[in-house]
């Protein structure tokens, strides 16, 4: 029987379909759309200024003095003096990431990083569940950081002028203290220089990357002073389950080789420095960790090291029996840590830029500022989340739950670079990932190894992040997605 109130159908006509749930979950945004939208956000577009040496430095900066300066003293009671064994294994960890990030970000030179590249090759959830392991990433450690940098502030007013911050406001509730003001200062320092633009950001960066290679460079020559070979005795106290705990809290020093990444749309040739800033960057950086913590685990009984986020700065003080050093350490130390403040920071800001462009986030976050060439309000309202997490809590807590996220964020993006070898095999890649999918795969299941050492309340912690974020994408992302069909009143 004929439906007569049924519109006429013409001879090959089909009725258009509305996309299934999977389907939507999955829709994929073109690397051609991704790369040729590079740079344009709301009200204005980002600046190419950035060469090779600023997108290393950039790396470099947001990566160095990390596990340093700041985690040292927590990693080293779990791992004992093979804590330098937990550097080469975490440093492993991300070298098989890192080339597969090099090879992405020759590919696909976005600010958008490891999201960007999941929603180029596995679909638009799998992309959002990235872009928020991102935020925890970025946001999370620009706050754990800053914390660390208050203990050293500590160290210098006391070696200076005889005087230290009350714990009530220089360490976070948990830790003895009420609000940890030096750590919402420095992401407030920081914030101003990033409203300044890229360009001047980077030279603040440079000049201060130059200072904590300086400070790391005086510590080892001094430092060496102090070895005991009886320190390096039962190196191993804790077994190999010690070092992979290690591990996995120091990959958290290791997160920022791929701030480069998220300058893809303001490098100058993104294509060729992206690749070699990534790489360049980590191999100085994992040098400088396995030197620095040999040299630390050398001078100072490992039983010592007390989670003092000082760590380097105490050594000194022991090793020469004077403030002196400890103090210009700790000043060197104030300056090294706040460039990794401001180049995380900056990479927060660049991947819910790259977010809100596609929809995901309120279009406030890639509103760009027409004088500077950069996203202001973005800019701001991170800064303040930040600043007010590192003010509340505790660093053990803030370093842990970073890696977690930072782990599966780079899982994935080990997948996706396999993902696009087999879907775009053309592509001009101006890096590629050698042994590939050997490699790929390695870097996955280091990542799912190293997940797998942390502990039960960080992965409670990160799977109530991923279900917030999954509510977050249903209720908004979803329905606002530029990929999202029209609805039926704007067809």
């Amino acid at each position: 029987m004929i439906d007569q109130g049924a519109p006429p159908q013409g001879r090959g006509q089909t009725v258009p379909r509305t996309p299934g749930l999977g389907a939507r979950l999955m829709r994929r945004k073109p690397v051609e759309v991704l790369v040729a939208e590079g740079g344009q956000g709301e009200g204005g577009t980002l600046r190419r200024s950035l060469g090779l040496w600023q997108l290393t430095m950039i790396s470099i900066g947001a990566t160095l003095g990390t596990g340093i300066f700041v985690v040292l003293g927590e990693a080293v009671p779990k791992a004992g003096p093979a804590v330098t064994l937990s550097f080469v294994i975490a440093g492993l960890t991300a070298l098989f990431s890192a080339l597969s990030y090099a090879e992405l970000a020759g590919t696909i030179p976005v600010a958008g990083s490891s999201y960007s590249y999941a929603y180029a090759t596995m679909g638009e959830l799998i992309a959002w569940v990235c872009g928020w392991c991102l935020v925890l990433e970025y946001g999370v450690s620009v706050a754990a950081v800053a914390v660390g940098w208050g203990e050293y502030l500590n160290e210098l007013l006391d070696g200076t002028i005889g005087v230290t911050l009350p714990d009530a406001l220089s360490a976070p509730p948990g830790d003895g203290g009420v609000f940890n003001l030096p750590a919402l200062i420095v992401v407030l320092l920081a914030m101003a220089f990033l409203l300044g633009g890229a360009r001047e950001s980077a030279r603040a960066n440079t000049v201060m990357v130059a200072v904590k290679i300086a400070a790391l460079v005086l510590f080892c020559a001094i430092g060496v002073q102090g070895l005991r070979s009886g320190n390096y005795e039962h190196f191993m106290p804790l077994g190999m389950s010690g070092v992979s705990a290690a591990g996995a809290t120091l990959f958290f020093s290791y997160i920022g080789f791929d701030a480069a990444s998220t300058a893809g749309e303001e490098a100058k040739d993104a294509q060729r420095d992206l690749p070699r800033a990534i790489m360049l960057s980590l191999v100085i950086v994992t040098a400088l960790y396995v030197l620095v913590a040999a040299v630390a685990v050398g001078a100072k009984p490992w039983r010592q090291f007390n989670d003092s986020e000082a760590a380097l700065a105490q050594i000194m003080r022991d090793v020469t029996g004077q403030g002196f050093w400890a103090t210009l350490l700790a000043a060197c130390a104030v300056i090294a840590i706040a460039s990794v403040v401001l180049t995380v920071l900056y990479g927060q800001t660049r991947i819910l830029f790259a977010m809100s462009r596609d929809g995901l986030v309120p279009k406030v976050f890639s509103r760009v500022h027409p004088k500077t060439g950069a996203p202001r309000a973005n800019t701001v309202i991170v800064s303040l989340f930040c600043g007010v997490l590192a003010a509340a809590v505790p660093l053990g807590q803030l370093a842990d739950a970073t890696s977690i996220g930072t782990l599966f964020a780079f899982a994935l993006v080990n997948v996706a670079v396999v993902v696009l070898r087999r879907t775009r095999p053309q592509m001009n890649r101006t890096f590629r990932v050698p042994l590939s999918p050997l490699l790929p795969a390695l870097g996955f299941a280091f990542c799912l190894w190293m997940m797998g050492s942390l502990s039960t309340v960080t992965w409670v912690v990160f799977g109530a992040w991923m279900a917030v974020g999954l509510v977050v994408y249903f209720s908004y992302g979803h329905r606002r997605s530029r990929l999202a069909p029209p609805a039926p009143s704007e067809k």
